[in-house]
């Protein structure tokens, strides 16, 4: 049923598609009466439960046959590749903000087919809420629904060490910036060298939790109502979080290792304090059990602990029809399937996320979820259209602020330099005919999808 894709895309242009087990050829064979509906996914960690539900629609289902392939690498480079060899699938997955992957590039090639249709089935719309998840430059192009979602990763949260912070005399949870600046210097004060307040990783470090805190403060890298990127509020976020190095209080040399690993250290107890999203639930729970000390799950910080802004959530489980697909029905009741009470159902109480729609979330057993409940989605999560994706000379915006928060160097110039590079290359973008300007008139913090969009030429 699964096939893995392992070869570099440089492998693929000199011999074309090549499986782990079988030739792209099988994949579109048909199975006697059955129609062989492809799928491609990027996804692995949750392969156990969907290889499960596809065998039992496969021996359920007397006309349609599911054929499942994991791509491991370059994935949105890979599905171009395929479409235009011919070997591409008849749907793929893809989750939101997924990197490397632009929707405008592959509608405006062609490549995809709207799925209007599905808002016209009651049963579809009940399960995801569909009709309320159409994301312009997410899963939506000028309106138009390419793919839906049924289930949701959170947005971050703050992750604590309860023992820690009850060796610190801390008895609640840090609301404020600077009650976590506070606390983590409390708490590495207390350890005396043994443990630390707070701990980063190399990768992600900005995005991982401390520009949710940002975003939930009312500050976006782009301001929608004007069309141009502006960083200026920034500046009091940087200011707090180089404090954490400042005073010594983040876990050393914790910027430079694998998120694992700093996952592993939280789980020895080595720090107090660590930021991410709900899929840490089943990190602490299996991959790094802690059983050592009980760990609580806390809001994101603002700077005065009230909410003016959206947090990002992350939409998972939702697929693409490709426009080369010789069976549309089939593939469209396979999405479907994907999409069914049943299977949404089954895939959150196993803990793979969480649920999107109001029905879901009225109709899974939370209980079985364990430490997800946790991150329950809050009503200001959600997601932000995309933004013009312009050609940025030097680090991107991520990298150049988290740079400015390690080295303690000079906000003002940072945030001037970010703002002068993100402007010049959105207004020569949109002179190439690359990109156009985003303005939303209406603009809402608090609900950033609605609102009257416009693309811009000028």
């Amino acid at each position: 049923m699964k096939r893995i894709i392992v070869l570099a895309l440089v492998v693929l242009l000199s011999i074309g598609f090549v499986f782990a087990s079988g030739s792209a050829e099988t994949s579109s064979k048909e199975n006697g009466e059955k129609t062989v509906v492809t799928v491609w996914t990027n996804d692995r960690h949750d392969l156990a439960y969907v290889e499960k539900k596809i065998a039992e629609f496969n021996a359920e289902n007397a006309s349609i046959e599911i054929q499942l392939t994991t791509v491991v690498e370059d994935y949105p480079n890979m599905l171009m590749m395929a479409y235009s060899s011919g070997n591409a699938p008849d749907i793929f997955g893809m989750n939101a903000r997924a990197t490397g992957f632009d929707l405008k590039t592959f509608v405006n090639a062609g490549m995809l087919l709207p799925l209007t249709e599905l808002l016209d089935d009651p049963e579809f719309e009940k399960v995801t809420d569909a009709s309320k998840h159409i994301i312009e430059g997410i899963n939506a192009i000028d309106g138009v629904p390419y793919q839906f979602y049924c289930a949701v990763r959170s947005g971050s949260r703050m992750i604590y060490n309860k023992s820690l912070l009850d060796a610190a005399g801390i008895t609640e949870l840090p609301k404020t910036m600077d009650e976590l600046v506070e606390a983590a210097d409390k708490i590495t004060k207390v350890g005396a060298g043994k443990y630390y307040g707070i701990a980063t990783c190399s990768s992600a470090q900005l995005e991982r939790w401390l520009e949710g805190c940002i975003n939930r403060g009312g500050v976006y890298h782009y301001d929608f109502e004007n069309g141009v990127f502006n960083f200026d509020g920034f500046k009091p976020y940087i200011e707090k979080a180089q404090m954490f190095f400042k005073n010594g209080s983040m876990f050393p040399g914790s910027n430079s290792q694998g998120v694992d690993a700093m996952r592993a250290q939280f789980a020895e107890g080595t720090f107090a304090i660590w930021g991410n999203a709900s899929q840490e639930a089943g990190v602490f729970t299996t991959q790094f059990p802690i059983k050592d000390f009980e760990w609580v799950v806390g809001d994101l910080p603002t700077l005065d602990g009230n909410t003016y802004g959206t947090v990002e959530s992350r939409p998972q489980k939702g697929y693409y029809l490709m426009s080369s697909t010789k069976h549309k029905d089939a593939a469209i009741e396979v999405i479907k399937f994907f999409s069914s009470e049943e299977f949404v159902k089954g895939y959150i109480e196993s803990g793979y996320a969480l649920p999107l729609s109001q029905y879901m979330q009225e109709t899974v057993d939370m209980s079985k979820i364990g430490r997800l409940a946790d991150f329950a989605i809050h009503d200001y999560e959600g997601m932000y259209p995309a933004v013009p994706a312009v050609s940025v000379a030097g680090d991107n915006y991520a990298k150049t602020i988290w740079n400015c928060i390690v080295s303690g160097s000079d906000i003002d110039k940072t945030i001037a330099d970010l703002n002068k590079r993100y402007n010049e290359a959105l207004e020569k973008d949109i002179k190439l005919g690359k990109v156009k300007r985003l303005v939303i008139k209406n603009f809402d913090k608090l609900n950033p999808s609605a609102g009257d969009i416009e693309y811009l030429s000028e």
